[in-house]
């Protein structure tokens, strides 16, 4: 038994869809009456709300934030992923801010230090996610901060090795002397030369 064959089609010269051949014509009538393209889509819309569509779709309108022109249809995502007045916030502190603004406050707020609560160390907030991932909460010997410096020079014993503050000390004796020796000498420059200009008046 033979198959029958696939109805063939025609273009709607007006719509550009493929019709029945046998409906064509009711279609075009149809269709030429009632449907209009929109010249920036290429949609069909009803030739009633063919304003209603350019005005929903394609109008340009003024974005409230940052006032750049756009078509509405891609307004909202504007506002939501392109605007660089909408508000952000900050990675690190979680501060509500435009978007323009976010890379400059999060180099600063990016650079603030926290205490690792697992190994006692201050960690800037950048790298904070880095370290908290590889912290094993023992002090990590390899940087220490000064801080742990001088908690360790308290907890050596008592000894020779109490030469290490004698010399800071006098290092700091020395520094007072000198600075005292130029604030001496500026100010007896400064009084000759007061003398100088009372005696010139």
């Amino acid at each position: 038994m033979a198959v029958a064959s696939e109805e063939s089609t025609s273009i709607c010269s007006h719509c550009d869809r493929a019709i029945p051949s046998s409906n064509i014509d009711l279609h075009y009538a149809h269709c030429f009456r009632n449907l209009k393209k929109c010249k920036i889509c290429g949609d069909m819309v009803p030739k009633k709300h063919a304003e209603e569509h350019f005005l929903n779709t394609h109008a340009p309108v003024a974005c409230s934030l940052c006032s750049e022109t756009m078509e509405r249809e891609i307004l909202a995502v504007h506002k939501g992923e392109n605007c660089p007045q909408r508000i952000v916030t900050c990675e690190f502190c979680e501060f509500p801010l435009p978007a323009v603004d976010l890379a400059e406050h999060q180099e600063v707020c990016g650079n603030r230090t926290e205490l690792c609560h697992m190994c006692n160390k201050y960690i800037r907030l950048r790298e904070r996610y880095n370290h908290e991932s590889r912290c094993t909460g023992l002090p990590d010997t390899t940087v220490e901060s000064s801080r742990d410096v001088r908690a360790a020079e308290r907890r050596q014993p008592q000894g020779p090795q109490r030469r290490q503050p004698q010399d800071f000390s006098r290092k700091r004796l020395l520094f007072t002397i000198a600075i005292t020796g130029i604030a001496v000498l500026l100010g007896s420059f400064l009084f000759q030369k007061k003398t100088e200009d009372s005696q010139v008046h």
